[in-house]
């Protein structure tokens, strides 16, 4: 019966809502997801005018949408650095803004204190006018399809969705993993979603679909063979494998650093791979649409067997 369930919900991703999301958060009406880039004639940062799109979706589809403030700074650019690490602390002079977490939250019937969180950063790198499709755009509408298909669906446990930002500094994830803990929030599991699909020119030209299921402690590592279980069940046709990080790492490593060892991350490739990564040139043609349905896919499948008390 849970496997017709999940093929059912599994099914209802849209590779088309995808491919729209995407493009209208990393190319038009929005080049950037940035705290310093307003489009000129526009009277909203083009940060703020994604979370605007997101929150509207969110609540088209029945969400309330809660928002947690933090200060922030814009990276600066040093260009003495190679191309895809050129961001920088910021100056005594660089600007703060207030950025936002954004949650949307669905209360579980019949196990509500239990907590499965999809979490993606939503911005683009302040220190470089990248579109930042792939890191993390992918991840972001990701999460989003996720939230869509699980509007109506009656969850066991509760699901929330967060929409943080890790290209300016402070990372916002720290302060939504921090104020978990001191709520005493039970999230039994942790999934970051992050430039998923993003891979090699190997992989591109030999047209892999690929994920990288990452993890520090062991506690993560049951979810990593989760994501591999599920692509084997339900056919999804990725190329799944696991990594166990050394340290904690991107937005999954905030939670984990806070108490949550359970914290994983999926990714297109580990070491990161794409060629775009962090450059101008990570734009929404070149994202292998395929590979981040086949990815969501998976994502929401490993999320629904947490949900149904199948792991």
């Amino acid at each position: 019966m849970s496997n017709n369930l999940i093929l059912d919900l599994i099914k209802q991703i849209d590779s088309n809502q995808l491919r729209k999301n995407l493009f209208s958060l990393s190319k038009e009406p929005l080049p950037y997801r940035k705290l310093n880039y307003t489009v000129p004639g526009d009277s909203k940062n083009t940060l703020y005018q994604a979370d605007d799109f997101i929150q509207i979706k969110l609540e088209s589809w029945g969400y309330s949408v809660e928002k947690e403030d933090v200060k922030v700074r814009a990276f600066n650019c040093d260009t003495s650095k190679p191309k895809a690490h050129q961001y920088a602390s910021p100056s005594e002079e660089s600007p703060w803004f207030t950025a936002y977490n954004l949650y949307a939250k669905k209360l579980g019937v019949t196990h509500p204190e239990e907590i499965v969180l999809f979490l993606s950063h939503k911005d683009s790198q302040s220190w470089v006018d990248s579109p930042g499709a792939y890191d993390n755009c992918a991840g972001t509408v990701s999460t989003m399809e996720i939230a869509r298909v699980l509007n109506n669906y009656p969850s066991q446990r509760s699901i929330w969705f967060l929409f943080c930002n890790e290209e300016h500094t402070p990372w916002t994830s720290v302060t939504a993993a921090q104020n978990a803990k001191l709520r005493g929030d039970n999230l039994i599991a942790v999934f970051n979603l992050d430039s998923m699909g993003g891979k090699s020119q190997a992989d591109i030209d030999a047209g892999r679909k690929t994920n990288v299921t990452l993890f520090t402690e062991p506690a993560g590592e049951r979810f990593a063979d989760l994501m591999a279980e599920v692509n084997k069940i339900y056919q999804i046709g990725l190329t799944q494998r696991k990594y166990q990080r050394q340290t904690p790492g991107d937005d999954d490593g905030s939670f984990i650093k806070s108490g949550f060892p359970m914290a994983v991350m999926n990714v297109g490739s580990f070491p990161y791979a794409d060629p775009n990564y962090h450059l101008e040139t990570d734009i929404p043609e070149l994202v292998d649409i395929s590979n981040l349905w086949m990815s969501t896919k998976a994502s929401l499948a490993a999320g629904l067997r947490i949900d149904l008390g199948e792991i």
